[in-house]
C-alpha cells in the first residue's frame, strides 16, 4: 500500500511537470518570435529611414534649401560677415555659404553603405532597446555606431568638393579682407580671426544635419500610421510601443 501510494504521488507530479513544460515552451518560443519580430521591424525601419534621409540631404539643395539643416557661417565668422556685408561683400559671403552646403550634399551618399552595415550588425538586444525607449533612440544608436566611420568617409569628399568650389580660398579671402593688417580691415577695425579648420567644420555640420533628418524619419515611422507602410512596421510600432 505504501509503495503504491508513493508511486501514485510520483506519477501525479510527473504529469504536472509535463503539463507545466508544455505551457512554458510555447511561451518561450513566442517570446523569441516577438524578439525576432522586433529586431526585424527595427531593421526594416532603419533601412527605410536612413535611405530616405540620405536621399533628402544628398540631392542638390538638400542642405542649402532646408532651414533646419542648412550649414551657416561659423560663429567666429559672423562678425566678419556683418562687417563685410556693410561694405558690399554680400555676394561673396552668400557664395561661401552655398559652397559649404554643396560640399555636404556631395558627401552625403557615402553614408548609405555605412548605415547599411550598422543595421546588419544590430543585435536583438539593440533592437529591443530601440523599441522600448522610443523617441529617437534608433538615431542615437546610429550616432554611437557610425559617427567615426562617417567622419572618415565624409572628410575626403568634403575636402575635394571644397577645393572644387574654392571654399577654403573664399574663407581665407574673406578673413583676409577683415583682418586688421589689410587696408579694408583697418577701415573696419577688424582683428585677426581665430584659426578655423573649415573642412572639419563642414563635415561636423553635415553629420549634424544628416542625423537630424534620420531622427525626423524615425519620428514619422513611430508616430505616423501612413509612414508604417508594411504590416511588420505597423506591428512593431503600434500604439502600445510608442
Amino acid at each position: 500500500m505504501t509503495n503504491k501510494y508513493f508511486f501514485d504521488r510520483w506519477q501525479t507530479r510527473l504529469v504536472l511537470l509535463i503539463v507545466l513544460c508544455s505551457m512554458i515552451v510555447p511561451t518561450t518560443q513566442a517570446l523569441a518570435i516577438d524578439n525576432l519580430q522586433a529586431a526585424s521591424g527595427i531593421k526594416e525601419a532603419l533601412e527605410r529611414g536612413t535611405v530616405s534621409a540620405v536621399k533628402l540631404v544628398g540631392r542638390p539643395g538638400g542642405y542649402f534649401n532646408d532651414a533646419a539643416i542648412k550649414i551657416l557661417l561659423p560663429d567666429q565668422m559672423k562678425p566678419v560677415a556683418s562687417a563685410l556685408r556693410a561694405v558690399g561683400f554680400s555676394p561673396q559671403i552668400d557664395k561661401f555659404v552655398l559652397s559649404m552646403n554643396q560640399a555636404a550634399e556631395a558627401a552625403a551618399p557615402k553614408a548609405e553603405p555605412i548605415f547599411e552595415q550598422a543595421v546588419r550588425e544590430m543585435t536583438i538586444t539593440d533592437a529591443e532597446r530601440i523599441v522600448t525607449r522610443g523617441g529617437t533612440s534608433a538615431t542615437d544608436y546610429f550616432k554611437a555606431k557610425t559617427s567615426k566611420q562617417l567622419t572618415e568617409a565624409f572628410a575626403p569628399i568634403v575636402k575635394q568638393s571644397m577645393e572644387k568650389y574654392s571654399v577654403a580660398k573664399q574663407y581665407d579671402d574673406l578673413i583676409g579682407r577683415y583682418q586688421s593688417n589689410s587696408p579694408l580691415g583697418t577701415l573696419l577695425g577688424g582683428k585677426t580671426s581665430e584659426s578655423l579648420d573649415i573642412n572639419h567644420y563642414v563635415v561636423h555640420k553635415a553629420l549634424d544635419g544628416l542625423f537630424y533628418m534620420v531622427g525626423q524619419e524615425e519620428r514619422q515611422i513611430r508616430t505616423n500610421p501612413a509612414a508604417q507602410v508594411t504590416p511588420l512596421l505597423k506591428e512593431v510600432f503600434g500604439s502600445s510601443l510608442r
